[in-house]
């Protein structure tokens, strides 16, 4: 039961493994997300970008990124932005979901998946901003995977069917997540991790077929 929406943890279990395309080697029955970090945008090439499509392609990867904005580290917004969309555009073409990195930069991501027309799923990880930050990309029907540091009006605003939980690269588990999260919401840990199993299930599978007919 896979729980944890994004970890840098190459031991995890049950958990998206995040991972560079030039660091992407499988382990048997690991699953993956492959991306190029908006805090690499500045030294990556056209061969980053082959790579990320031959590793996107393997079927333990099962999301795309993570990927994203971030408005204080990284290339310029101009490039970070070239970047991410050969990230969606690739999502979209394989049926994927996208896990986005977001700095000061909510609405540009948003702009972003609109302009191209993506349809498959998309989460911001590591969700920390408050309402007014988590308002257009809930409009937008992304969805908010939260970590160890959230925002508990954030994490309320949220609809529970659009929520997911990470451990990142805490060294947390997913249970300690849990059970930071889980009294906001009036929820048992195991009632959470079993809500946030569904979640990033449904998150994995949403749209594939539709995209796949598109084509």
């Amino acid at each position: 039961m896979t729980i944890d929406a994004h970890t840098h943890n190459l031991e995890a279990t049950d958990a998206i493994i995040a991972v560079e395309p030039n660091a992407f080697s499988p382990q048997p029955g690991k699953l993956y997300s492959v991306g190029i970090h908006p805090w690499h945008t500045d030294t990556s090439t056209d061969d980053d970008l082959m790579r990320l499509r031959e590793a996107a392609q393997h079927p333990q990867v099962v999301a795309i990124g993570e990927t994203g904005l971030d408005n204080l580290r990284g290339a310029p917004l101009s490039r970070q932005t070239e970047i991410l969309e050969r990230h969606l555009l690739l999502a979209q073409e394989l049926g994927k979901p996208v896990i986005i990195h977001s700095v000061r930069t909510s609405q540009q991501v948003v702009q972003c998946c609109r302009r191209l027309g993506i349809t498959v799923p998309c989460a911001i990880h590591g969700m920390r901003g408050n309402e007014r930050v988590a308002r257009p990309l809930l409009d937008a029907g992304f969805y908010l995977s939260f970590g160890p540091r959230f925002n508990p009006s954030t994490v309320l605003a949220t609809p529970q069917d659009r929520l997911l939980i990470e451990t990142d690269d805490t060294g947390m588990t997913i249970a300690q997540v849990a059970a930071a999260i889980s009294p906001i919401l009036h929820l048992t840990v195991p009632n959470l991790l079993a809500l946030a199993a569904q979640n990033l299930n449904t998150f994995l599978v949403k749209n594939t077929e539709k995209v796949k007919q598109q084509k």
